[in-house]
């Protein structure tokens, strides 16, 4: 019984955590007055229940809240960017704020106003882009949202034979229903999808694109759909982004490639695409009906 009224809190906290990010939904956080932010009156109740809990739940509460707040600023906007560090960082703003709960002298008002300061800082500083964009924008601001398309539509815009795919198989930003993976999956083929979003099941991984491990010689079939090429886009357009990141990493999903595999990706990157070695990499592109960008196909020679 105490094990399972253990479970039973925690999945409480949990739902706690989701219904307060739902609170303060889509409230831009980059203005200089924070009053909009605040815990709402559940959460107000849920702080005197802290202390009830192990050091070990706080812990898996921590990385809870951690893992939530990052899909929320991603759901926001699909070009925040946050590495190993600003994830490090953002978890330590989790701790502190946990820790602020145990102080029973310290006002709910001040906790609040102290943590969201906290997270807007920490957006400044992990993704220094936003703060033109959004510290003199409304109160509510409209997402950025990153679309999933269907297996039918991914399969056709990048042109994949799956019965003569190279495997095995790696979706770059598959998405948080992948649904090329279980499409893939269902065909029989050995693939491996990876994104930001917490997963829980086989053949999906939690990973940072720029992070990733790409494995020399490893893949037969990578693919993309308006996921890695799309966000080096976006870097390579701004000032302070990360392009020579996603130029080194570019060209290590080009090396994880065995010879004779291929890297589908949309939309397509002649920026990079004509410094390849016309002898280790075949280039192909082909229009995409209703827009501006191609989509490409890299098999490499050798």
């Amino acid at each position: 019984m105490p094990h399972t009224r253990k479970l039973v809190r925690m999945e409480r906290f949990k739902e706690n955590i989701d219904k307060q990010i739902v609170f303060n939904q889509d409230k831009n956080i980059l203005l200089n007055n924070l009053d909009l932010f605040q815990f709402s009156n559940q959460t107000i109740e849920f702080i005197s229940d802290i202390d009830k809990l192990s050091h070990d739940s706080k812990l898996v509460l921590i990385d809870y809240a951690t893992n939530k707040a990052i899909e929320e600023f991603c759901r926001v906007n699909q070009y925040y960017s946050f590495d190993s560090k600003a994830k490090s960082e953002l978890k330590k703003i989790y701790s502190e704020l946990f820790d602020s709960f145990s102080n029973p002298t310290t006002p709910v008002e001040v906790i609040s106003n102290n943590h969201y300061n906290r997270l807007k800082e920490w957006l400044k500083n992990s993704n220094p882009f936003v703060e033109r964009i959004y510290v003199n924008a409304d109160k509510k601001i409209t997402p950025v949202a990153c679309s999933e398309y269907s297996q039918e539509l991914q399969v056709d815009l990048l042109k994949i034979d799956i019965k003569n795919l190279m495997q095995p198989v790696l979706d770059i930003g598959c998405g948080r229903n992948g649904h090329m993976v279980k499409y893939m999956l269902n065909q029989g083929i050995n693939v491996t999808g990876i994104d930001r979003f917490s997963f829980s099941t086989p053949n999906f991984e939690t990973a940072d694109w720029l992070e990733y491990e790409y494995k020399p010689n490893n893949w037969g079939t990578i693919i993309s759909n308006l996921g890695f090429s799309n966000h080096f886009v976006h870097h390579n357009l701004r000032e302070d982004g990360k392009y020579v990141e996603y130029a080194k990493t570019y060209m290590n999903i080009l090396n994880s490639l065995k010879k004779g595999g291929r890297f589908h990706y949309a939309p397509d990157l002649p920026f990079i695409e004509q410094y390849l070695d016309s002898s280790q990499f075949l280039i192909e592109k082909q229009e995409i009906e209703g827009n501006e960008f191609e989509m490409t196909i890299i098999t490499r020679l050798k």
